[in-house]
């Protein structure tokens, strides 16, 4: 598809997915309206760390997804909307549940309510694989049950069944993706694989939760690209998809892989913090990216070493961004 001259908007444009969805669509010569978060310093979050050059013709737009009329204005003149903005912090939801289920479901009813009203020719729901809670079958298909096992899953399950309802209710042109879990260069120390990789490069000794849990992980360019498939392909209305590898990794095994990447041997000691209630702990997250990869016609191209290759590098670079002791950012 070609994005030249394509007006668009990105939710949630200054976090780690949304920033290299709006460089990638600047790059290709799309007309990217960012919504950001607003701050009174002006902030533009993660777009501040990449080319000025790539984002100098992109339009900005502060608010809050919780405004109604912010949000009709950042979605006015848009053809296609990629909707990213949420709060994304597991242990931020166990905290603070009120909020994450105002800005992640309530932020969401007000993207749609506006992408109805200004006919839009394609939205984009981002969703996430932790809708569907500890696998109940290897690999996961789009149709596994939904477990809500943190607040913040539960607010995307809702937020995804709010978009389905808009297309069964009102035709209004959803897709669904839900990618597994993404990881690359400006991700956070929030994440596990930017953590172990910050306490690495900063001391031989690791504080992390459980080793055993067990991941699909994805690199961002790729996910990337998976957002663009499906905005691309006509058959995807309606549909949810699975952005994922097929191949699950460990803590333990992440461990092993950024230790022989940074040349440390590393030793992990157990962190309660990091330990998610029992109930709550999702143990296997594995893709089935059968139905993307035949509909779509995307696959991922970056393998997990050089994906993780890349991150050790970009994170190198830039220790100044991360606080590697501070758990939960």
């Amino acid at each position: 598809m070609d994005w030249s001259g394509r007006p668009v908007l990105v939710t949630g444009a200054g976090g780690f997915i949304g920033s290299h969805l709006v460089e990638e669509l600047a790059r290709c010569g799309a007309n990217v309206r960012a919504f950001l978060h607003y701050g009174v310093m002006g902030e533009r979050g993660l777009l501040d760390v990449i080319d000025p050059e790539v984002v100098e013709a992109v339009e900005f737009l502060s608010g809050d997804l919780r405004d109604v009329e912010t949000v009709m204005s950042a979605v006015r003149g848009r053809e296609y909307v990629f909707h990213l903005g949420a709060l994304i912090g597991i242990p931020y939801s166990y905290q603070s549940p009120r909020d994450v289920v105002e800005t992640n479901v309530i932020g969401t009813l007000n993207v749609l309510q506006a992408c109805r009203g200004a006919d839009v020719r394609r939205l984009i729901q981002t969703s996430t694989s932790e809708v569907y809670g500890s696998a109940l079958t290897i690999p996961m298909r789009e149709d596994h049950p939904l477990q809500g096992q943190s607040p913040y899953a539960a607010t995307k399950i809702g937020a995804d069944h709010l978009a389905e309802s808009f297309w069964r209710s009102f035709g209004l042109p959803v897709s669904i993706v839900r990618p597994f879990n993404t990881y690359g260069p400006r991700q956070s120390s929030r994440a596990i694989i930017p953590t172990i990789i910050s306490q690495a490069l900063a001391g031989d000794v690791l504080r992390l939760g459980s080793l055993e849990p067990t991941r699909d992980f994805n690199f961002v360019t790729d996910t990337v690209s998976g957002f663009l498939h499906v905005a691309a392909t006509d058959s995807a209305v309606g549909e949810t998809f699975n952005l994922g590898t097929g191949r699950e990794t460990s803590v333990g095994d992440l461990v092993r892989i950024i230790g022989e990447l940074t040349g440390t041997p590393l030793v992990v000691e157990e962190d309660r913090q990091r330990v998610r209630p029992p109930s709550s702990e999702v143990d296997r997250l594995v893709a089935d990216a059968a139905k993307v990869q035949q509909q779509c016609g995307w696959r991922p191209a970056v393998g997990l070493k050089e994906g993780l290759r890349r991150t050790v590098d970009w994170v190198t670079e830039h220790r100044a961004l991360y606080r590697p002791r501070v758990y939960g950012v």
